[in-house]
């Protein structure tokens, strides 16, 4: 596959990660379709790169699969996915209002985990059409993880289960999608300058920053876009999860 020539649906591609990598795929010729939920947002996004948009709930199996279709259309086929939507609480299992509300652990897994497969289920159903490359490959699917599955810090109970389910369902994923000639893969970044901690003083991103071994700073969201650039193109990457921490190994 040749980044030029895909045709990629990301998932909460109007910011973050999702929108680096909906703008880096761009640059680079590739056909993008964002899903996300913030309307306006996606919009103005889509426009000022050359996407199309469509508003997108990955929870919702009529939602993801009316915009698969829209995306579908669109584009003429489907070759990629990347799913980066996702959601975050810092809840602990007992704190001091009480134990883990088990609404905010329901929808922390609903959206990361269960969205991720159900985009991705849908998303392989429409690349399967495509015609076969001669090797056979027909796209690439790339789902989002966090060193949290390896490494749950206190707070991040739901989070780290959420993200867990990507690492564990990535090898079978693979493994059922490889006669179709579909590949899928997992990206575990470690603390990245999202709009999450954008917000937080410099004070507390520079402690963040200082646990990095090497290079001691936060990651760019643009590292995640061209890591899943350079997984689309390298035809062998299949079934494996890659961390992009800087050797950070949380404690």
């Amino acid at each position: 596959m040749k980044l030029a020539t895909t045709r990629a649906v990301i998932t909460g591609g109007a910011s973050g990660l999702g929108e680096a990598t909906a703008r880096h795929f761009r640059n680079a010729g590739a056909e993008v379709t964002i899903f996300d939920r913030d309307a306006d947002r996606g919009n103005r996004i889509a426009d000022s790169i050359g996407a199309h948009f469509a508003q997108t709930d990955v929870t919702s199996e009529e939602s993801v699969q009316a915009a698969i279709t829209l995306a579908s259309e669109r584009m003429n086929g489907i070759t990629a996915c990347v799913n980066c939507a996702g959601i975050a609480h810092a809840i602990k299992t007992v704190g001091r209002d009480g134990p883990h509300p088990i609404a905010a652990f329901q929808s922390t897994v609903d959206i990361n985990l269960v969205g991720s497969f159900n985009v991705s289920r849908l998303a392989a159903a429409e690349i399967a059409k495509t015609d076969p490359a001669p090797d056979g490959a027909r796209g690439v699917i790339i789902n989002t993880a966090s060193i949290a599955a390896f490494d749950g810090q206190k707070g991040q109970a739901a989070y780290a289960a959420s993200k867990g389910g990507i690492v564990g369902m990535t090898l079978p994923m693979a493994r059922d999608l490889a006669s179709l000639g579909i590949r899928v893969m997992a990206i575990a970044p470690g603390i990245f300058m999202t709009p999450m901690l954008a917000g937080l003083p410099e004070e507390a991103q520079a402690q963040l920053a200082a646990d990095v071994p090497n290079p001691a700073r936060l990651g760019q969201p643009d590292e995640y876009a061209r890591l899943a650039g350079f997984i689309v193109e390298m035809g062998y990457l299949n079934g494996e999860v890659i961390r992009l921490d800087g050797a950070l190994r949380m404690r």
